[in-house]
């Protein structure tokens, strides 16, 4: 398992951290800004390969998100396509 944060707005990846708080760092120093990281779990190696939208980065009770998953159909399709880009995920 890889754990990853995208930044939905710049549609910047920052993967492997220990803690999804370490990608989220990352992205901050870079000029992301916190309204737009979500973060999960990749796992290209599982068969099927898949993506898990669970992070607690994702807890935002203010913005509508109120667990660890990113609760948004249309969001987590676009966190997809932004790690698809990046990752050449295999499917």
């Amino acid at each position: 398992m890889i754990k990853f944060v995208v930044d939905v707005e710049r549609e910047a990846v920052a993967l492997g951290g220990e803690m999804h708080a370490d990608d989220e760092l990352r992205l901050l120093e870079n000029g992301s800004k916190q309204e737009f990281l979500w973060g999960g779990n990749l796992y290209p190696w599982a068969i099927p390969p898949f993506i898990e939208y669970t992070s607690l980065i994702n807890i935002r009770p203010a913005s509508g998100n109120r667990s660890l998953m990113v609760e948004d159909p249309e969001l987590r399709k676009r966190i997809g396509n932004i790690l698809q880009h990046w990752v050449q995920l295999p499917w």
